[in-house]
């Protein structure tokens, strides 16, 4: 079975050394896997949350796309485009934002860090706050249920957004499924080996520190970069602490396990740091001189960059299009003509278009019976959970009904007790002939 994996990239700065070893060289060796459908995308719509200067955007989308290119992704076997070249994904942060609850987003960690830093300054909860930040677990949740993803990988800080976009997804399945699973419920994927590098200064490698070592900077700027890499004072001919020295540690992120060995025993036999990093300056040289002469020529020709992504929003959105419409099916987006049809095609077929519509409502669960007209045909009990009331759906449509009149309506059993009931009808006569129309309603399809 093929499994399809999705990765966004958020285009607000240039990559460097951390990037490719955490997320770019994993991603790109996992995407040659046959058994995967990899789909990776420059989350440019994900920038605009974080950062308001449009060159420096502009400038990290074609500084990201070209460093993937540059590192080795196959655009033809990887599905490879710009969030933003796909209209079908903010109509379904639409569609979910108006099934996601406040309640959840106000648990977000994002939000809840900004909430707390306002109030620990004495401001308004909210000062700064825009709706981009708030909202950014469901554009994120449409990213991956608008393709189904099976897996997504991502950092820890990111798990609880994977797990939000499950719960979303969940209850849109629950609202408009009608028994259907619309979305594949992601699961996600933390690769505890991927290698989480240290900056020049031993802190998580970061432009927020300042800490950075340039991924496709001239090989000088790589040499010079290297050289700040702070060590410890032992002077040439004095053993070195390989396991406490960061210097190692990105050593060994780029090394064979014999090159690794080797190193680390020179540097127990006093290897002094000045040629300790000589070696990891030719080290790293030889991973990226390649990809960095690609990565440059690629930069220098931004049409052609811009060919690839179009020909990749083209191959997503062969998905996102269709998957969308019936999306706007589901929901009641529908077009007007089907309804005209509906209503030539004879009152029989008419009454077997009935649909079954669940809710919540504060006592739990529900679900509404419609025919073909919209009119209610039953109202159920309330359940504990949602999943209580799909099953009670399945069964009405699929085992015999038991119907019992009861005064001016009638109720419907199952197990010898009430699951739902029918509205209340003037006469004995308009009773009886809605108990014919929901068994016409609920009879198999020939």
């Amino acid at each position: 079975m093929t499994t399809r994996i999705l990765t966004g990239i958020t285009t607000t700065g240039t990559p460097h050394l951390g990037n490719y070893a955490g997320a770019i060289r994993p991603a790109i060796v996992a995407s040659r896997d046959p058994q995967a459908d990899s789909f990776y995308f420059l989350a440019d719509y994900h920038a605009l949350i974080k950062c308001d200067d449009p060159a420096r955007i502009q400038r990290s989308r074609l500084e990201i796309a070209a460093t993937w290119l540059a590192c080795g992704l196959d655009a033809d076997k990887a599905t490879f485009y710009r969030q933003s070249d796909i209209p079908e994904i903010p109509e379904l942060t639409w569609l979910l934002t108006c099934v996601s609850a406040k309640g959840l987003l106000n648990r977000a960690h994002a939000y809840k860090a900004s909430v707390d830093k306002n109030v620990e300054a004495g401001e308004d909860p909210d000062a700064g706050v825009t709706m981009g930040l708030y909202s950014y677990p469901v554009l994120m949740a449409a990213d991956i249920l608008m393709f189904n993803a099976h897996k997504v990988p991502v950092g820890r800080d990111q798990i609880q957004h994977v797990e939000m976009a499950r719960d979303i997804g969940q209850r849109f399945n629950h609202l408009f499924g009608n028994g259907k699973e619309l979305f594949t419920l992601p699961e996600v994927v933390i690769e505890e080996d991927v290698a989480t590098l240290p900056g020049l200064d031993g802190r998580k490698m970061s432009k927020s520190y300042d800490n950075t070592i340039p991924l496709f900077g001239s090989a000088k700027q790589l040499k010079d970069a290297v050289a700040r890499i702070v060590t410890d004072s032992r002077a040439p001919g004095e053993p070195k602490d390989p396991d406490n020295s960061h210097l190692f540690t990105l050593y060994q992120a780029f090394s064979t396990r014999e090159q690794e060995v080797a190193f680390r025993a020179e540097l127990l036999g006093g290897l002094a740091w000045g040629e300790a990093k000589q070696r990891l300056f030719e080290l790293l040289d030889n991973e990226l001189g390649e990809a960095r002469e690609r990565y440059h020529a690629l930069i220098t020709r931004p049409a052609d960059l811009e060919d690839i992504l179009l020909a990749g929003a083209a191959k997503a959105r062969r998905i996102a299009t269709p998957f969308l419409g019936e999306l706007r099916e589901a929901v009641g987006l529908r077009s007007f003509r089907e309804q005209v049809q509906v209503a030539t095609e004879g009152k029989k077929k008419a009454a077997k278009a009935a649909r079954f519509v669940s809710f919540r409502e504060d006592d739990g669960f529900r679900f509404r019976l419609l025919d073909a007209a919209g009119e209610q045909l039953l109202l159920s009990i309330a359940f504990a959970d949602g999943k209580a009331a799909g099953q009670v759906t399945k069964r009405l449509q699929s085992e015999a009904l038991d119907l019992h009149a009861e005064l001016n309506a009638f109720s419907v059993r199952l197990d010898g007790e009430a699951v739902a009931y029918s509205p209340e009808f003037s006469t004995d006569a308009e009773r009886d002939a809605a108990m014919q129309r929901l068994r016409e309603a609920l009879a198999p399809q020939e």
